[in-house]
């Protein structure tokens, strides 16, 4: 009977475990980033191809309005101008609501798209979902797709505060390398 009992606990522990870990894996460098098609806190829909021929930062986030949330969509806008002239779109991805991710946009002006992705299927694709069963939320987690719909780069330790500024500094190092190379062609 014990050895029952230990089975079962270890069994669910391990499905716990697999749970709060999340699904799937985060898409690596060099490989196709995972398609997508999710509407924004004002119901336009926004897609990976909608995003060719540009370089596109896709972060995800666990809750609007939380304190490391807000401080990583606040160092977004503040650089926003920098994202604008580097000519890189940037979108924010949560399962919260649209009307959550409206308040949050409206409360700290953010002007760049904030996706909902209620089902989770998105943030899944891209390895970055925690679940605990009855609590779903985004991983902190961020990646930047070349203008060839692959990733360039993934973040999966991110700190909200300074993340914008590594951000650009790949960004602008990267775009270094892409008129490096077309230089020499």
């Amino acid at each position: 009977m014990k050895l029952i009992l230990v089975i079962v606990v270890f069994t669910l522990l391990g499905f716990w475990a697999m749970q709060v870990s999340g699904r799937g894996r985060p898409p690596m460098v060099g490989e196709a980033a995972p398609e997508f098609s999710l509407a924004d806190m004002d119901g336009r829909m926004h897609r990976l191809a909608d995003y060719r021929g540009r370089w596109l930062v896709l972060y995800f986030y666990p809750k609007a309005d939380t304190p490391g949330c807000t401080k990583q969509a606040c160092a977004l806008r503040d650089d926003w101008a920098e994202f604008g002239r580097l000519g890189v779109a940037v979108l924010g991805v949560s399962v919260d609501s649209p009307d959550e991710l409206k308040a949050f946009a409206a409360k700290y002006h953010l002007p760049f798209p904030l996706l909902s992705d209620l089902s989770g299927r998105t943030a899944q694709a891209y390895g970055s979902i925690r679940d605990f069963g009855v609590v779903r939320f985004a991983k902190r987690h961020s990646f930047l797709i070349g203008p060839d719909g692959r990733i360039a780069k993934a973040y999966l330790s991110v700190d909200p505060q300074r993340h914008a500024r590594e951000l650009l500094a790949d960004l602008k190092q990267f775009q270094l390398e892409e008129a490096g190379k077309r230089a020499n062609n």
